[in-house]
């Protein structure tokens, strides 16, 4: 699983083959098929085990300088989160590449989608939990979690494609200032 994980992360799946991973894990070619059935199938476990390794990674520095409490306490607690996730995607830009390109493929991966699925209501709870008091209802909770996931996945996304111009901690900090006084002025004006 290592070696696979390591080729998904250097390679991207589209590009790894069985040989690479072979290469990479010192294991024989006929292992793959007795003990996951083929390639791809190992693929999806390694990309899924990353995956969890990624999301443990991401709570960790959503986490961090909160005091163990969760809870937006202020914009500045919002910078200093986001500072942190996209510290993160630079140091995991292999994963976030591999992600991308099962995205595409998810289609035909049912196995995958249901298991990145399960994992994103996950991922979405605690995002939610990183920036909401433990009182906000089931409701509130996805529709924050969903707004942070969509955040997340469209910097990502920045980053991969641009990541001398995507966004940092600071920017997103700076735009939702910015929107915020917006949609204050606009509804005091009223």
């Amino acid at each position: 699983m290592v070696g696979a994980k390591r080729c998904l992360i250097e390679k991207g799946y589209a590009r790894t083959t069985a040989r690479d991973i072979v290469a990479a894990s010192s294991t024989n070619l006929a292992s793959i098929g007795y003990h996951f059935g083929s390639k791809e199938a190992l693929l999806n476990q390694a990309l899924l085990q990353a995956n969890t390794e990624w999301s443990q990674a991401l709570d960790a520095a959503m986490a961090a300088g909160t005091g163990g409490g969760r809870g937006m306490e202020s914009l500045e607690h919002f910078e200093a989160v986001w500072c942190r996730v996209v510290r993160l995607l630079a140091d995991r830009g292999g994963l976030c590449a591999a992600n991308f390109e099962i995205f595409a493929q998810i289609q035909h991966a049912p196995e995958v989608r249901e298991t990145l699925a399960g994992g994103l209501d996950e991922i979405r709870r605690g995002l939610a939990k990183t920036f909401l008091c433990d009182q906000a209802d089931e409701s509130t909770v996805r529709a924050v979690g969903s707004f942070y996931q969509a955040l997340l996945t469209g910097v990502m996304a920045q980053w991969l494609i641009d990541p001398e111009n995507a966004p940092s901690g600071n920017d997103l900090a700076k735009a939702l200032r910015t929107i915020v006084h917006g949609i204050t002025s606009a509804a005091l004006s009223r």
